[in-house]
């Protein structure tokens, strides 16, 4: 395809030099209509990345990943060990939702919606654009020797980052731990908690590494979705794309003159003013084509509507478009693969929505104990069996008993009669079923068991007791 002439730049990435050295980049400030919708869509969702952590539904963080305690919340709905399968799903539906997404619209959720980007390019970036000023300004002050216009400039930006390396390592924390300890970490003092000192310091060093020093090579180089998208887009994926036909048309780009007509020359619509290059985040030539550095964030699409409305040329040269859009006119199109992805999602999403209706708040376990066999008692049959309860609620179950449903029987919890749960906690111990052997119809018989909560049933769970083969 001739809008390529040369696919050298494939060979590298446009934040390392030619010999192999870190290049960073100066990206020039971007404005437009794009921007400003990103500016909002980026603020709202900082808004909630922040208030997920402190949020409670029903007593329930909105948003945890104890990992070290197992124990998870997603959107209000705790999760514990034994519901580590809707979880996986969880994630399962999530991998699959952003294949469609990017399928359909490419790499759009790298540049509106991925906490990266938002932390980078709409609080990182801007506080370092009103302290050191636009990509020109911000070039000459790296050049420049250190004196005291840099220093101060300089330490105050790198204080600021590291504040706000040290606030985001917080939230992050609250998301691991709970906000509830992290209140309680911080009323104690920090000396009391020297572990999770330790850990806030690491989250906090990571932080201000990534956005002071590694930047966009996070998106480059570490995230794996920048190489996942090079085998799930096509030409029908809706990118941000540079229009290479009306862009080149018959003898290429050229500087624009006012004097001439280009309609008369050949000469495509792009001026060849590099703008869109000097404005992007992560350095690339957007005219190349896709490439996997580009994150989608449309600031070359605002800055070069901006330079087509000052020559006189038709916005859209940079635009969000598929290649077949492009180079065939052809409209967008919902395809066969787009449906199957939407079919499989549909159905994990169903499923998904299912078993959360269908699960409990109180998990009981019964289980006869190993290597036990069951026992005679005059006419009796006597089981032995260790009890799990899981009270998965945000409120103390204070008097939890079991009763046999279906058939005739005692059943008697050793040490005590009745035992309390706390709220998102666990009781354990040892029970005795007993069942008169003329009421057993087997060897092994199902028994249904309920669990109450005062006179409150809360949970049904099944185990099995074991009997003689017959009664003579």
């Amino acid at each position: 395809m001739s809008k390529v002439p040369n696919e050298a730049f494939r060979d590298t990435i446009g934040t390392i030099d030619a010999e192999g050295k870190r290049k960073f980049i100066f990206p020039k400030k971007p404005s437009g209509k794009f921007y400003n919708y990103r500016k909002w869509v980026s603020y709202f969702l900082l808004l909630i990345l922040i208030a997920n952590p402190f949020l409670k539904v029903n007593g329930n963080q909105f948003m945890l990943f104890n990992i070290l305690e197992r124990r998870f919340n997603i959107f209000g709905f705790p999760f514990w060990p034994q519901d580590f399968y809707i979880f996986v799903l969880f994630m399962i539906v999530g991998v699959v939702f952003v294949i469609l997404f990017t399928v359909i619209f490419g790499r759009l959720f790298c540049g509106w919606i991925c906490p990266q980007t938002i932390f980078l390019e709409m609080v990182f970036r801007r506080i370092e654009y009103w302290i050191e000023g636009d990509r020109g300004a911000q070039m000459r002050l790296q050049k420049q020797e250190w004196n005291g216009d840099k220093i101060r400039k300089k330490g105050l930006k790198w204080t600021i980052f590291l504040i706000l390396s040290f606030l985001i390592a917080n939230v992050f924390l609250a998301y691991l731990i709970g906000s509830d300890e992290l209140f309680q970490m911080i009323e104690d003092g920090p000396l009391n908690h020297l572990k999770t000192l330790i850990s806030l310091s690491i989250f906090t060093g990571v932080f201000y590494f990534v956005f002071v020093w590694f930047r966009e090579q996070v998106c480059i180089i570490a995230c794996p979705y920048g190489r996942l998208q090079g085998v799930l887009l096509d030409n029908k994926s809706i990118n941000v794309a540079y229009d290479f036909v009306r862009g080149e048309k018959e003898t290429g780009r050229a500087k624009f003159n006012k004097n001439e007509n280009r309609e008369e020359t050949g000469k495509g619509d792009c001026i060849d003013c590099k703008q869109c290059v000097n404005v992007c985040p992560t350095g690339i030539d957007i005219r190349n084509g896709t490439q996997l550095e580009c994150v989608n964030c449309t600031a070359c699409i605002d800055e070069c509507d901006t330079i087509m409305e000052s020559v006189g040329l038709p916005k859209g040269l940079i635009r969000y478009a598929s290649e077949d859009e492009i180079e065939k006119k052809a409209p967008f199109k919902f395809t066969t693969r787009m449906k199957g992805y939407t079919a499989i999602l549909t159905i994990l999403v169903g499923i998904l929505l299912g078993l959360l209706f269908l699960r409990n708040d109180v998990e009981a376990t019964i289980l006869r104990l190993p290597g036990q066999l069951f026992q005679h008692k005059g006419e009796n049959i006597s089981n032995v069996y260790t009890f799990k309860i899981i009270n998965k609620t945000h409120n103390d179950f204070n008097d939890i008993h079991f009763e046999l449903k279906d058939i005739k029987g005692k059943l008697n919890i050793v040490g005590k009669s009745e035992f309390k749960v706390p709220k998102q906690g666990m009781s354990s111990g040892t029970l005795f079923i007993e069942i008169n052997q003329y009421l057993l119809e087997s060897d092994k018989t199902k028994l249904l068991i309920e669990v109450f909560e005062g006179d409150k049933k809360v949970e049904t769970t099944t185990t099995t007791f074991l009997s003689p083969r017959s009664f003579d």
